[in-house]
């Protein structure tokens, strides 16, 4: 021992010195456990019963699945009978957007006879009557009143998400003439 440093000595004397403090077992922490376990009165109420459940038979295997990737896109349709008829000659309004077009007059030939309406395009002014047709969407006249012309476009879906062709109806309203401004005022 005389040849450890004096650090370990003194280690291992407090290392002798713990161990011989705590060599028997504590008695007095023994009898208060003792003393307050017996002290503890409890109990634990029983859990409450199980109630079964119902069983129910799942009826919805035959229909869709609502979280399918499938139902967010729209109903796939033939979309026969609407589509243009591409190989139609086109008619001189059909190069306007139907924006640019005005509907500045109407004619009628005899009681009961042909109406006829006037689109102005650009600085040209037109005769049309029902079946002609107008504006870059395959548009085509289905009614000519003294108040507006009625047609119906061929777009393709709107949404993008198809090819098929729908229809909507657009209307050219009878633009009034702005009144005349008189000389001298």
């Amino acid at each position: 021992m005389s040849s450890l440093p004096w650090r370990r000595r003194g280690w291992m004397v407090m290392t002798c010195w713990l161990a011989a403090c705590t060599s028997g077992e504590p008695q007095d922490l023994k009898q208060w456990m003792q003393e307050e376990s017996s002290r503890l009165v409890g109990r634990v109420p029983p859990l409450p019963e199980l109630k079964p459940f119902p069983i129910v038979a799942y009826e919805g295997a035959s229909l869709s699945d609502p979280f399918s990737p499938d139902r967010l896109l729209p109903e796939r349709r033939d979309g026969a009978g609407r589509k243009p008829d591409l190989d139609r000659p086109r008619e001189p309004l059909e190069e306007f957007p139907l924006e640019s077009l005005t509907y500045v007059g109407h004619v009628r030939k005899k009681r009961g006879g042909i109406a006829y309406g006037l689109v102005k395009a650009g600085n040209a002014i037109h005769p049309v009557r029902v079946g002609n047709h107008l504006g870059q969407n395959f548009g085509r006249i289905t009614e000519i009143t003294e108040s507006q012309i009625r047609l119906v476009e061929i777009v393709q879906d709107p949404t993008g998400q198809t090819n098929d062709w729908v229809e909507r109806e657009a209307v050219l309203e009878l633009q009034e003439a702005a009144p005349a401004k008189e000389k001298g005022k």
